[in-house]
């Protein structure tokens, strides 16, 4: 069994080698991932630029790749290029942070990787986990995150999908560790309406010209049975089925112009 582990963390980030930790007990794993920070790049593909693969010792002395790229990118190499035969699986993160709600989930660079391999008909998950301040440490100049619990969910999930596949008609699955579970459940859960509140900051260069930050407020009105209410409310893992299918319903369309 191989696996294809890749993110949009970049290919230093902690949470790529917990997912590689995960899944090395059950899997022969390679770790192809952007060279820097592509968060919220969503599924972009580089079109003008020439692509360059970077090998890495990783922190616990294995081989990985760097991609100068964004993370579909990182997995159009991966599967094209660099290794020689197709994963059995594809896992995009641990991502820093969630990744829940319909209005986001297209622009997350971990869903974007994750989108591009299941597009190939890979068996894929994204998995994502709630970060607090208190849960980033510091070591050697560098943000560390107890990434555990998530790995050890990770491990259980990737065992099943190895054994099972996919059923028909989901693509990926997308799942979100909430910060302090409250046990080492899945539930599955719809997506939520949106994460954020577009928050824009407006400011003034030395020559007074504006420029902007586009930020977020967090969604808090999230609907019983989506996966911001389960993490929130009941900090219950979340798991939701995807397809990337993205055709709207052809009989409503049809009647709505009376063909």
């Amino acid at each position: 069994m191989k696996a294809l582990i890749s993110n949009d963390d970049g290919i230093t980030a902690s949470g790529i080698l917990a997912s590689k930790m995960a899944v090395e007990e059950i899997c022969e794993t390679y770790v192809i991932a952007p060279e820097t920070q592509q968060s919220g790049i969503g599924h972009a593909l580089t079109l003008y630029e020439p692509l360059r693969v970077n090998e890495h010792t990783l922190k616990d002395g294995s081989k990985g790749y760097g991609v100068t790229g964004t993370p579909t990118d990182a997995v159009t190499l991966a599967l094209f290029e660099i290794m020689d035969e197709r994963p059995d699986i594809m896992i995009s993160g641990i991502n820093t942070g969630f990744n829940i709600g319909k209005a986001e989930l297209t622009t997350s660079g971990t869903l974007g990787a994750a989108i591009e391999a299941a597009s190939f008909g890979i068996p894929t998950i994204a998995i994502s986990q709630e970060v607090t301040r208190d849960d980033i440490k510091f070591e050697n100049g560098e943000n560390q995150v107890d990434f555990d619990f998530a790995g050890k969910m990770l491990n259980k999930l990737a065992k099943i999908v190895l054994k099972k596949g996919l059923p028909e008609g989901i693509d990926l699955l997308n799942v979100n560790v909430p910060a302090n579970p409250s046990d080492d459940k899945f539930e599955i859960a719809n997506l939520s309406e949106r994460m954020y509140i577009p928050d824009i900051d407006k400011r003034l260069d030395p020559r007074g010209k504006p420029y902007y930050w586009i930020g977020g407020i967090p969604y808090d009105s999230h609907a019983p049975g989506s996966d911001g209410h389960t993490l929130s409310e009941l900090n219950r893992t979340t798991i939701t089925p995807i397809n990337i299918d993205l055709t709207g319903d052809m009989k409503k369309f049809k009647d709505y112009l009376e063909i």
